[in-house]
């Protein structure tokens, strides 16, 4: 079965396209969004000295910092409006899909239809804020800690009045690009909250591509060397296309009903079971937990010297876990396999799956409703999240081994970020695909009234 991206490709015609004036004012919408995006991503907290902050910043490489930066876009570097991203919401998303499966209350809510969902968006957008006035207060406050090692501070006055309007900027941006994202999604094409992120993602790429080619230029790094890299990247990108798109179909069968001509039908339907049901939540999970002391210990800076108990504990941890040491290899696929499992088992639940399955008539042909199809579709989800999980710890272990063992750490690109560009681009090209085949049917009811009207006009002139 082709893909839709494959089908997109094939059906794909320029006159076509530009005679969908609606997928026309969408695709701008989102364009001019993202412009907007990326242009808060240059504007300074107020109070921030932007040098000062590029240097302080550079003293953090390797850290959790380098992977939130990333995934705003720049944005955390130069400490702008939209510094914290789109990852408090992220966060709060994923604690309220999470608590669903622990509190009744809110699990009821999410049967509820609608209603439910809208409430259940509430509390995320109540958690977004909670989360961002809480980062961005620690935000303000070792940001006035921080310093060089020459004594400048990038905060130019330091004080309460500093850290009210860090918070409050700070809250303004985040809830200001999950609202962009909201309008993106229904004025738009895509799912705005991942291409905000992608664009993010994506806008680093220039960076990464003239810093290798710096480094080309003067012999720090072979040529051929390079072209091997694009050569890898491009095969984990069909690697990924390829796997994002695997499923195990499992059939079910509903029973006999009497059709319009008398005829006894039974209906069959698969069940989809994604390969990678837990998407990229197992990398960023295991990469922030990993991160973290590496981060501590760098946002300590000179104050860590050895000596003291904890101080050298930090270095340690710092030592052991830095990027390319086979402790954090280890522990980053142990922790993206565990994260897999459990991600997994929140979101699919066999027990309401195979009960909804009972409600409505249908069974799995040779096994039994109820306890017995849930236990065979956890039984078929174990199976599937182990090809899932080696999945996704071979696709963020390559780029991490490539950049250690060939010292092109200004190369290096991320496997999750693979993960969500490839990601978030075929889901918009199967959405562009969806609106152009919603146009054709539309001409074609169009052109049917037309024809009809003719029909009957010409039979009264008859």
């Amino acid at each position: 079965m082709a893909s839709a991206a494959n089908q997109f490709a094939s059906n794909f015609n320029l006159s076509q396209f530009g005679k969908a004036t609606d997928l026309k004012k969408r695709l701008w919408f989102t364009f001019l969004a993202l412009i907007v995006f990326r242009l808060l991503s240059f504007v300074p907290l107020p109070g921030i000295d932007p040098r000062t902050m590029g240097a302080l910043f550079a003293q953090t490489h390797g850290g959790v910092l380098d992977f939130f930066n990333t995934f705003s876009g720049g944005s955390l570097s130069r400490m702008s409006l939209i510094a914290l991203g789109l990852m408090p919401y992220i966060t709060a998303s994923i604690v309220v899909q999470l608590s669903t499966s622990l509190s009744p209350h809110l699990e009821a809510l999410k049967k509820e239809g609608e209603s439910g969902r809208k409430k259940l968006n509430q509390y995320t957008r109540y958690g977004t804020v909670l989360l961002t006035a809480i980062q961005g207060y620690f935000i303000a406050v070792g940001l006035e800690n921080w310093k060089t090692p020459a004594g400048l501070s990038a905060v130019v006055d330091p004080g309460l009045l500093f850290r009210i309007s860090c918070v409050i900027s700070l809250i303004g941006g985040t809830m200001f690009l999950m609202w962009l994202g909201e309008q993106i999604t229904s004025r738009g094409v895509g799912n705005g909250t991942s291409l905000i992120i992608m664009a993010g993602i994506v806008s680093q790429l220039p960076v990464i591509i003239l810093n290798t080619l710096e480094r080309t230029r003067s012999g720090a790094v072979n040529p051929a060397l390079i072209i091997a890299v694009i050569a890898v990247v491009a095969a984990l990108v069909l690697f990924i296309c390829f796997m994002e798109r695997a499923q195990r179909r499992v059939l079910i069968q509903y029973p006999k009903r009497q059709s319009a001509n008398g005829m006894m039908q039974a209906d069959k339907s698969h069940l989809p079971l994604k390969l990678n049901t837990a998407n990229v939540i197992p990398p960023i999970f295991a990469s922030s937990v990993l991160l973290m002391p590496l981060t501590i210990t760098q946002f300590a800076g000179q104050r860590v010297t050895a000596g003291g108990r904890w101080s050298n504990i930090l270095i340690t941890l710092n030592q052991y876990l830095a990027h390319g040491t086979w402790l954090y290899m280890l522990l980053y696929g142990l922790g993206i396999v565990f994260f897999s499992f459990f991600y997994t088992a929140i979101v699919f639940n066999p027990e309401e799956t195979a009960d909804n399955l009972k409600k409505y008539g249908g069974f799995i042909p040779g096994i039994r409703p109820g306890k017995a199809t849930a236990d065979y579709l956890d039984y078929l989800l174990t199976r599937i999240t182990v090809i899932g999980a080696a999945y996704l710890t071979c696709i963020c272990l390559v780029p991490e081994f490539m950049a250690s063992e060939l010292g092109m750490t200004s190369f290096a690109i991320g496997g999750t970020s693979l993960l969500i560009v490839v990601n978030v681009t075929i889901d918009t090209v199967t959405q562009i695909q969806s609106h152009l085949i919603a146009h054709q049917y539309g001409d074609l009811i169009r052109k049917s009234k037309l024809r009809g009207k003719s029909i009957r006009r010409r039979q009264r002139l008859k």
